[in-house]
């Protein structure tokens, strides 16, 4: 017997591909198709939000006292900037989501960065272990 998946899971169901049509064969591979393009989409999301979140740690590694008054670029859209001067190095503001901020000191500012790439990374394995397991035989 043929099976899409060679771990059986709760949540998914045997089929018997021998007993299937052509017709619920083609069904088949499109609905597969869409669930693959689908694990794919979410692995290409997870990388960006972890390249992101890797660049801004190691933008902090070299953010420190002796930056503090340098003048810098600071950016309005992804093609305007403003000058400015670096006035707090010890204490930056992220981003958290929907809209949501938080200063943090660096060392906190790190850890947070680097929490937050750990978890997208377990994600992105998590992902492409169920996208393996719906890749056909």
């Amino acid at each position: 017997m043929s099976q899409i998946s060679s771990t059986k899971q709760p949540h998914m169901q045997e089929i018997d591909l021998a007993t299937l049509n052509i017709q619920q064969l083609g069904t088949l591979k499109q609905r597969v198709d869409q669930e693959l393009e689908a694990f794919q989409d979410s692995l290409t999301s997870l990388k960006v939000a972890q390249q992101k979140f890797q660049s801004s740690n190691e933008t902090l590694q070299n953010l420190d006292a002796s930056v503090e008054g340098k003048d810098i670029l600071v950016p309005l859209t992804g093609s305007m900037y403003v000058p400015g001067k670096l006035v707090d190095t010890s204490n930056v503001i992220i981003d958290i989501g929907t809209r949501y901020y938080v200063e943090k000191d660096i060392p906190s500012a790190r850890d947070y960065f680097q929490r937050k790439t750990k978890f997208v990374t377990e994600q992105m394995e998590k992902n492409s272990i169920l996208g393996i397991g719906k890749e056909p035989a």
